[in-house]
């Protein structure tokens, strides 16, 4: 079967096919977070966008088999923080391919702050969207959380983080 004709059948595309389909697609690089009974976590993400301006809202993905994602449904929050080019040791941090660093050092590498949901706000985030979770589903291998964006915070203006081609980028 050509490349072509496996698109039209699901249970022929090869996930490293899509993979390498996706990697030419540009994400801006954002970290996930959110907070639970003194827990925190966050998590580097190119899969979000706006969902709607009225009400506010987004969307965010994560890996729905990491099983230390449930708590961004515990919660019932989540931020959404939009990183800088100069923030790829944050990037980087909060993608687990260190997995020796604990969420505390992941953390301690950036300026957190509170808006109105409890879930931690990069300061110095491009922009940042504190939200209250008002849906979640699972779809195959990820959760997609939807958030109604109960604050929003703004760094400095600067350029952002970008992840193409497998690696970082800068716009």
């Amino acid at each position: 079967m050509s490349k072509e004709n496996a698109v039209l059948d699901r249970s022929t595309l090869d996930p490293s096919l899509y993979r390498d389909a996706m990697s030419r697609y540009a994400g801006h690089v954002q970290i996930v977070t959110t907070a639970h009974d003194g827990e925190r976590r966050g998590v580097t993400i190119t899969a979000a966008c706006s969902v709607s301006d009225s009400p506010a809202m987004v969307l965010a993905c994560v890996n729905a088999s990491n099983s230390k994602n449930a708590i961004f449904e515990k919660s019932g929050h989540f931020a959404l923080n939009a990183l800088a080019a100069d923030q790829i040791h944050l990037a980087n941090a909060f993608s687990g391919r260190d997995p020796s660093m604990t969420p505390q050092e992941r953390f301690a590498l950036g300026d957190w702050q509170e808006l109105a949901t409890g879930a931690p706000v990069l300061k110095n985030a491009l922009a940042a969207f504190d939200c209250r979770l008002v849906e979640l589903t699972v779809m195959a291998t990820h959760m997609v959380l939807i958030g109604e964006v109960m604050g929003v915070s703004f760094g400095e203006h600067r350029p952002a983080l970008i992840y193409m081609d497998r690696g970082y980028h800068t716009l």
